[in-house]
């Protein structure tokens, strides 16, 4: 038998614990550390899983020969430093979302896990839902058609973050899902960025981004803070069907609608014949295609275990996690001009085929 790889989990404040706890539950891989500045944070995490060594120093982790790979939880602004430390010292690495807080570093960090040739993975947790691996399949095999629209909403209320405004606190998630369900990714070429601070914090609280795809395709990603509802939505429009992703409807998560303009006819229609008849549209059936409940953050584990051992890039790798960064600082241009398009620059060549 293949002996389990050893992780330490670096960062013990929110989303720590619960990578302690997939990790520990995981066939694949032994938690060997918790690792946080705030030792008394870190020993509660601990107990939280039954026990795990804790130290405070990243030092010590990266200097255990024992230890495969880290997992980072920790703010986006230390991301880079952690990883490419890490990585200098022949560490596999999961990385939080987002990957780093700007492509410049991101690409830094991939670049250098292609260098020495270790496996370096963004955790978007959400792409390994059954939902959205079925939406990934769906849209693979042609279902969908030529694809239209994609329009995603996610809001919260009352999270309103410290350090990064709304659009790099929740628009990675919907980006990441766009970019993982995609065939070649999410390749737009701009974006349009909208932002509101009706509560004066010097931060976006609500914004928009608006994004032209291939073949005049749009997609549009809505995120707030300070909505009285939590919305996790997101429909996706095709030339022969349409999709609708809705997390909070555990019941049926995961629609596919026959419904929408008939595209087929209005191709066949002249020029002169499109500007003066009537869009047709479809009525047909809905399907609710039956999804397997698993937990996401097991198989983000499992995908990296694999990964490493593979020798190969995961299914999330670095270069996703570029794909959304450059969406991410093109946006942050674009709101920096009142909402004009900005290019979203390519990774370098050598990032874009790292892992």
């Amino acid at each position: 038998m293949k002996r389990r790889l050893n992780v330490a989990v670096i960062g013990a404040g929110y989303w720590g614990p619960t990578l302690a706890r997939t990790l520990r539950a995981s066939r694949e891989w032994s938690l060997a550390a918790i690792c946080d500045l705030d030792i008394d944070r870190a020993r509660r995490a601990a107990d939280a899983v039954g026990g795990a060594r804790v130290v405070p120093e990243l030092d010590s982790v990266l200097a255990d020969p024992q230890i495969d790979a880290i997992a980072i939880a920790t703010p986006a602004s230390t991301h880079h430093q952690i990883a490419m430390a890490a990585l200098e010292a022949g560490k596999h690495v999961l990385v939080e979302k987002p990957l780093a807080d700007t492509q410049q570093r991101g690409e830094e960090m991939v670049g250098r896990a292609s260098e020495r040739g270790l496996v370096l993975m963004a955790d978007h947790t959400s792409c390994y839902t059954p939902a959205v691996m079925k939406m990934r399949e769906l849209i693979a095999s042609g279902e969908l058609g030529d694809i239209l629209f994609i329009d995603s909403v996610r809001s919260n209320f009352g999270l309103v973050q410290p350090d990064v405004d709304v659009f790099r606190d929740l628009a990675p998630h919907d980006l990441s899902i766009m970019d993982f369900v995609l065939p070649g990714g999410l390749r737009a070429t701009s974006v349009s960025a909208h932002g509101s601070d009706p509560l004066n914090t010097g931060k976006s609280c609500i914004g928009h981004l608006a994004m032209p795809l291939a073949g005049g395709a749009m997609a549009h990603v809505h995120v707030n803070w300070l909505s009285p509802t939590r919305t996790r939505r997101m429909v996706i429009g095709g030339t022969r069907h349409t999709l609708v992703w809705d997390d909070l409807n555990t019941q049926q998560r995961l629609t596919m609608y026959d419904r929408g303009a008939d595209v087929a006819s209005i191709s066949r229609a002249t020029a002169k014949e499109r500007r003066e008849v009537s869009i047709p549209y479809r009525a047909g059936a809905t399907l609710a295609p039956a999804l397997e409940e698993r937990e996401a953050l097991t198989l983000v584990v499992s995908e990296f275990a694999a990964a490493i051992r593979e020798k190969r890039a995961s299914r999330t790798s670095g270069a996703s996690g570029l794909r959304v960064l450059s969406i991410l600082d093109a946006a942050a241009g674009s709101l920096a001009a009142f909402g004009a398009p900005h290019p979203i620059p390519h990774a370098r060549s050598s990032a874009d085929v790292a892992a």
